[in-house]
């Protein structure tokens, strides 16, 4: 079965069956590695992309599922001009073995699309299903705050 999919703003034509995850297409037929594998359950938040601009769990939604473009963090930004929430992230140091910040990352750039000017109590419940094993969730909300306020000066 022929699965057509949006990643990143480039159409792709997937010859999969429609119940292999998102997470497998992107990282084994498209290579995009950036997505990462942590539970296997939608836990962890480890495999958060974004499908028609919303964040998901990208190891529990078959790709027949999908219903409007991926964003991976590939997408999100490039190494010359990342993202307002990237650029934080590098500025605050917030990553120490970073398994977990892709998707730290893309869940954090949902909230900050929806909510522009977050409480910390905003930020801990959007952030609350991404877990981070070495502990760094001062430095993640940190760079949230950070990247809200860059993103409103401009």
């Amino acid at each position: 079965m022929a699965i057509t999919l949006t990643v990143n703003g480039t159409l792709h034509r997937l010859d999969l069956p429609g119940e292999v995850p998102l997470l497998w297409a992107l990282r084994d037929a498209l290579g995009l590695t950036g997505t990462k594998f942590g539970c296997g359950i939608a836990a962890c938040g480890a495999c958060t992309v974004h499908v028609d601009g919303a964040a998901v769990r990208s190891c529990q939604l078959p790709i027949a599922d999908v219903w409007g473009p991926v964003t991976t963090i590939e997408g999100l930004g490039t190494p010359a001009a990342p993202a307002a929430i990237q650029q934080a992230w590098i500025d605050h140091q917030v990553a120490q073995c970073g398994y977990c910040q892709s998707g730290q990352i893309m869940q954090a750039a949902d909230l900050l699309a929806r909510s522009p000017d977050p409480s910390d109590a905003e930020i801990d419940a959007a952030m609350a299903g991404n877990l981070c094993r070495c502990g760094t969730y001062g430095r993640i909300r940190a760079a949230i705050r950070d990247a809200a306020t860059r993103m409103q000066e401009g």
